[in-house]
């Protein structure tokens, strides 16, 4: 058989996809559980093999070269061709069913689960998104194969995933009133990150009042947005527009937040996809 015809390397076809969505070798070798090194070698003879240049590598990012976008749809073929034929032989389905924190989750989450849906669009999967504690205790029961939450007590199982930063955040046009107490936006009282930020409150001796009381992150946000409030959260998942005012203001700083991964999945294909989802969401808060 002539070099020209040799079948391409699914595999690292698959990498190819990977590192185009995660615009990140660290990330696709994360989701792969493999080493960057691995996946630049793959790379490199699948670039051989086609004697085209498909990715640009810079020291900050990776970017699709002119052939790279012309292969990728052609490359998402071919992935979704050879899990097609798998399928006409193991009718098993994979399932993972996943809670992911509110706090974590963010806008870019369904830009997470368009690549996990490219990675292996076979398995089935079902999201949960809530509070980090009511997850875990759904996690403990065995309702859920994994979850993707903020670390929160003593708790010290699970795999630490992410550091985040957290800060105090306003709309643009917020004012403090004069000789009032800080005006808060605040969770449910058995948030944990409400208990973060009134507790580091009142250790600094700042007057504080709930002015708004959310079910979520969203909620919260929104009333963000309107002007009503301050509130602490996550930068990932900031509202759209907000600014952090914790030093105009002279607020306590904040801790970095803990990402937490506890999962019991044993399907070889649904641990995959668990891998994915934990390197998009780490390629999504960088």
């Amino acid at each position: 058989m002539e070099p020209t015809q040799r079948p391409l390397d699914l595999d690292a076809v698959q990498a190819f996809v990977l590192v185009a969505d995660l615009q990140s070798f660290t990330r696709a070798a994360e989701a792969l559980y493999t080493t960057q090194s691995a996946i630049s070698l793959k790379l490199k003879r699948l670039e051989d093999r086609l004697g085209r240049r498909l990715l640009e590598r810079t020291p900050r990012q990776v970017r699709l070269s002119s052939d790279g976008i012309g292969f990728l749809d052609a490359a998402r073929g071919l992935l979704a061709a050879h899990e097609r034929a798998l399928g006409r032989m193991e009718n098993a389905t994979a399932r993972l069913s996943l809670g992911v924190s509110d706090h974590v989750a963010g806008d870019g989450f369904p830009a997470v689960l368009a690549q996990v849906n490219a990675f292996d669009p076979g398995v089935i999967v079902e999201v949960r998104i809530g509070a980090s504690r009511d997850l875990l205790a759904m996690y403990d029961r065995g309702e859920l194969d994994a979850v993707i939450v903020r670390r929160d007590g003593e708790r010290s199982d699970g795999e630490l995933i992410q550091e985040e930063r957290m800060g105090w955040f306003a709309a643009p046009q917020w004012q403090p009133r004069a000789d009032e107490p800080l005006r808060l936006a605040t969770f449910s009282h058995t948030c944990g990150v409400r208990e973060l930020a009134v507790r580091r409150l009142e250790d600094a001796g700042i007057p504080w009042q709930e002015v708004f009381i959310g079910g979520g992150v969203h909620a919260v946000a929104a009333a963000v947005t309107a002007g009503l409030a301050v509130t602490a959260l996550l930068y990932r998942v900031k509202p759209a527009g907000a600014i952090d005012v914790g030093k105009s203001m002279k607020l306590p700083s904040l801790p970095l937040a803990q990402v937490m991964l506890h999962t019991n999945v044993r399907d070889s294909r649904a641990q995959a996809v668990l891998r994915t989802v934990v390197a998009a969401m780490k390629n999504d808060g960088r």
